[in-house]
């Protein structure tokens, strides 16, 4: 017999198994949408287009839906239209739970048993209803809650493995309570079916229901030690909580959102990480060992460069290599770390500690222990400069501002979506896109005359309007600058979301770049510190976590 799925939890599970029914959420993540894609509007939200990837691998051959939003309408339509399914179903709940909402859902209950009866050759069996009510109960533990929009299994598992507490999916899927079954026994089947509309209509709201002010308790559990926000990209729905959660939450707070595929985990990954790391009575495992030698390494491997610092117990930099990442994190880190001990005149054995960080931390398998770059970079700004309170670190791959306190924790810190906009890579192909290296166009961004305005971030279309300013001649020095000035604007974008402050820091390879810094230092009014060290503040920050990570004992 195979599953009835199912996406909502104003689903009448139990009436379904009622009547035979062997009933699964479906809430998988897909690699890509491939094959939605071509069956449905580009403009559907991501877990619109993962229901439909869902049914078309084939897995799913029975499906009931609940119009939730004008998504999981158009998904029906295709679904039906597609001939996919042995059963499907979609039922019309109203989004209050009063006397009305309730006999129209009482309504909807014996439609379902009846196309469902049909199709299966079943009838409802009271007994089975009954059974089929399991009473939930939860602990008092301090814990994570997930809120917000629904979150994909993969991605849950994903958070729970990350945080130092244990996660509660309290999302729009994972907090279904439809109540006890009754007491009495011999209730009419309406009466029956009424009290158990009233049982689904009235959980916990989710965000699409008229009066959702009960979802306020889900902040003010005493255990609640941290909360993780999802949102679904191109799905508005509950961003309006978040703005209100924002600004009333006791406890630290993630906003994190997806597009219900895998290919963002590692993006993903690392804020939750940093997320755990910078939880105030976080569980932190820390290895204790005996000083030996007194050196300590940090290792950055980045999407384009892999740096490499080693400190002496005096917190002196002895060794800083940037090498090209290549096509392996392992082995460009592998490689990097060589060089570093070969130009300290040392040996793999006279490092005590190894701290890894970066994109590619997880893959290198030498290292001690494995933080964030927000983390890291944190501690190598504060490190290189205690005044400063916001940093700026335009990488390869992505652009994180992280905003720290007087000893130097993060309080805050935001990353850029997947795209590319406003990233090294952003510049990296725009310089090859006006045939100069990345070095000529730091040089050429300082004397612009005519200010160009280069009017979209995304680099296909931005690489678009460069060639057509290269068609119109425009001065080399104008376009750079244009360039300069939408990542600055991007930027600047990201600070306001930190609220950052004075003193700012800008780290990571683009702070060569002089047009950039000083474009952006015009945009904010106030200059940017800018170390020698800058390229190498994540890995300065992972040395400095590795020397915490050693404790010096006497004999």
């Amino acid at each position: 017999m195979s599953k009835l799925y199912y996406i909502c939890k104003y689903t009448p599970v139990e009436l379904l198994q009622a009547m035979g029914a062997d009933c699964a959420i479906l809430n998988e993540m897909p690699e890509s949408f491939e094959r939605a894609e071509q069956m449905a509007h580009p403009n559907l939200c991501g877990f619109g287009k993962a229901l439909l990837e869902s049914v078309l691998s084939g897995k799913v051959k029975e499906l009931v839906l609940v119009n939730c939003c004008d998504t999981i309408r158009s998904v029906y339509d295709v679904l039906k239209d597609s001939g996919q399914l042995d059963f499907l179903y979609l039922m019309d709940m109203l989004h209050s739970g009063g006397t009305c909402s309730r006999e129209r859902a009482v309504s909807e209950l014996k439609e379902l048993i009846e196309a469902y009866g049909a199709y299966r050759g079943s009838s409802f069996d009271e007994e089975k209803f009954r059974s089929a009510f399991v009473r939930k109960t939860q602990e008092a533990e301090s814990h994570i809650s997930v809120l917000g929009a629904r979150m994909g299994e993969e991605l849950f598992q994903m958070v729970s493995r990350s945080m130092p507490y244990p996660v509660r999916n309290e999302s729009c899927v994972g907090n279904r309570t439809a109540g006890e079954v009754p007491t009495q026994q011999g209730l009419e089947f309406d009466g029956l079916l009424d009290w158990y509309a009233a049982q689904l209509l009235g959980q916990l709201p989710c965000m699409r229901m008229v009066d959702n002010t009960g979802r306020k308790q889900l902040c003010n559990d005493p255990t609640l030690k941290g909360i993780i926000y999802h949102t679904v990209k191109f799905c508005d729905f509950y961003s309006f909580e978040y703005s209100e959660m924002k600004l009333k939450a006791a406890v630290p707070l993630l906003k994190i959102e997806s597009d219900y595929t895998l290919q963002s985990s590692g993006q993903l990954l690392t804020r939750l990480e940093a997320f755990a790391e910078s939880l105030a009575d976080g569980e932190r495992e820390h290895k204790e060992k005996r000083m030996k030698k007194g050196y300590f390494a940090g290792v950055d491997s980045g999407s384009t460069s892999t740096d490499v610092v080693i400190l002496n117990r005096e917190k002196e930099m002895i060794a800083g290599i940037i090498l090209p990442t290549g096509a392996g994190a392992a082995l460009g880190a592998e490689r990097a770390l060589e060089e570093a001990l070969k130009s300290a005149s040392l040996a793999r054995e006279d490092i005590d500690a190894v701290v890894t960080t970066g994109y590619g931390r997880t893959a290198i398998q030498f290292g001690d222990k494995s933080i964030t770059e927000i983390t890291c970079h944190a501690r190598g700004a504060h490190f290189l400069d205690p005044e400063v309170r916001t940093v700026i670190d335009i990488g390869g791959q992505d652009s994180k501002v992280i905003r720290l306190d007087g000893e130097g924790n993060v309080v805050n810190f935001v990353m850029n979506d997947k795209c590319a906009a406003g990233t090294g890579r952003f510049l990296e192909m725009m310089a090859r896109t006006l045939e100069m290296s990345l070095d000529e166009m730091s040089q050429l961004g300082l004397h612009h005359k005519e200010d160009i305005t280069i009017s979209s971030m995304c680099t296909v279309f931005a690489e678009s309007e460069v060639v057509s300013l290269i068609a119109q001649n425009k001065a080399p020095d104008d376009i750079v600058h244009g360039l300069n000035k939408a990542v600055a604007v991007k930027t600047a974008s990201l600070l306001k979301r930190v609220d950052g402050q004075e003193k700012f820091m800008m780290t990571g390879g683009v702070s060569k770049n002089l047009g950039l810094v000083k474009t952006l230092e015009e945009k904010l009014g106030t200059s940017l510190v800018i170390s020698e060290s800058a390229q190498l503040c994540g890995a300065l920050g992972a040395a400095l976590f590795a020397m915490d990570m050693v404790e010096e004992t006497e004999d």
